[in-house]
């Protein structure tokens, strides 16, 4: 079965992925990062985040810090309902855990590996 030191499964029909965008108080940043990596998220990079939004819009989205996080995530496209439906809840009713979360498909993710690493499918992966 093996034809060497190392196989990898061929021909998997992959799930698509989503790039994940969420703005968050950055004192929150910790918990939602650890939210989107419970939904088998294996990349993401949080950063300082700023903006010129006028402050009732801010109020209105939940972000009333001054000090802001965006959290950028590839997320398999099977996963994502459930964790925007859980980040959703939790902007409600956390407090000062206000956010928004956006997504933008990847329409172009090349090799076997790079997609298995992203959409965490172990299948891809060295046995």
């Amino acid at each position: 079965m093996a034809t060497g030191p190392s196989t990898y499964v061929k021909n998997i029909a992959p799930e698509k992925l989503e790039l994940l965008i969420a703005i968050v108080n950055a004192p929150k940043v910790r918990f939602y990062t650890n939210l989107i990596q419970s939904s088998e998220a294996n990349l993401y990079l949080a950063v300082q985040a700023s903006g010129t939004s006028e402050k009732a819009i801010m109020n209105y989205l939940g972000l009333n810090q001054s000090n802001r996080s965006a959290i950028f995530s590839v997320v398999r496209e099977d996963k994502l309902k459930d964790l925007l439906e859980v980040l959703d809840e939790n902007f409600s009713t956390i407090k000062d855990g206000g956010g928004i979360a956006i997504t933008v498909p990847l329409t172009s993710v090349i090799g076997t590996l790079v997609y298995g690493f992203l959409s965490n499918d172990k299948r891809t992966i060295k046995q």
